[in-house]
């Protein structure tokens, strides 16, 4: 009967293990004995050149404008999509009339697609588009969103904050949700007033939340992609190139796969050691074992 169980219980999480082990072990494997040679599949061939396609990537200035803008993006929206999804949450955990409509209209553009999201906005970033039309009308000036280098990046970052703020949004509520009513309700007697429960009791209870959205959201944003393609692929003048654009160039565009492996890795091993440093930084006092 044990080995029956045994044979069942194998039999339940085959299904799953195969899956994982096609579309997640083996691209993983294969993809970093890839980085370690000049694997293109124009050439049918592939040579060992070791640890070289990293030390290209290290010494690459295209690499490091690119890794430039990435860390432009993830500093100038982190900040922002927590602090303004720490707020909605806070504004729509309270009981009020209309309190679930709040809720659906504020995540309802993280569950739009990205491609149609990107869209949309491209066509209100156009130089007759929506937006400038406003701001001509208040007789503002109205840049060339998307062309001008200096106005492109953030405009896609200003766009990534509105989009995902509603996604972190529902992460906090289910912290605040967590967060036991009797703590609220002692602070209350012994006369606490609404800015000291929130620095005092909301904000540490909220440590693991926030290292949470913090993490993903970091990965996420260090991954950032589909806006780059569909809004300005790349452009202008490399001002919008990211890392993970700059490899998508690589491999599909000039077929280095080897180089593009290299580069994902590298992108892998920044985003361990960011999270890592968010959990030494954020996690509980102590240590990274939040």
């Amino acid at each position: 009967m044990r080995a029956h169980s045994r044979a069942t219980g194998w039999a339940m999480v085959s299904p799953w293990a195969v899956a994982f082990a096609l579309f997640g072990i083996y691209p993983f494997a294969f993809s970093f004995a890839a980085s370690l040679t000049d694997y293109s599949p124009l050439r049918g061939s592939a040579r060992f050149v070791g640890f070289d396609n990293y030390a290209r990537a290290l010494s690459d200035g295209a690499f490091w404008s690119a890794l430039g803008n990435t860390a432009f993006f993830v500093l100038g929206t982190i900040p922002f999509t927590t602090t303004l999804a720490l707020l909605l949450a806070l504004a729509v955990q309270p009981a009020f009339r209309g309190r679930t409509l709040f809720r659906v209209g504020f995540f309802m553009p993280s569950v739009v697609s990205v491609v149609v999201l990107s869209l949309v906005f491209k066509g209100l970033y156009a130089p007759n588009g929506t937006l400038n039309a406003a701001l001509r009308a208040l007789g503002l000036p109205a840049p060339s969103w998307l062309l001008d280098p200096n106005t492109a990046l953030p405009a896609i970052m200003a766009m990534d904050v509105w989009s995902a703020s509603g996604y972190y949004m529902i992460i906090f509520l289910a912290g605040l949700e967590a967060i036991p009513r009797e703590l609220y309700e002692a602070a209350r007697l012994e006369g606490a007033g609404p800015r000291d429960v929130l620095l005092h009791i909301t904000l540490p209870l909220l440590r693991p939340t926030l290292l949470f959205v913090l993490v993903v959201n970091t990965v996420r944003s260090l991954q950032i992609f589909a806006e780059v393609f569909v809004m300005t692929r790349g452009g202008p003048l490399h001002r919008t190139t990211t890392v993970v654009y700059a490899l998508y160039e690589e491999a599909f565009y000039r077929f280095n796969l080897g180089y593009a492996s290299a580069i994902a890795y590298l992108l892998f091993l920044l985003s361990l050691a960011l999270a890592w440093a968010q959990m030494r930084l954020v996690g509980r006092p102590g240590g990274a074992s939040a």
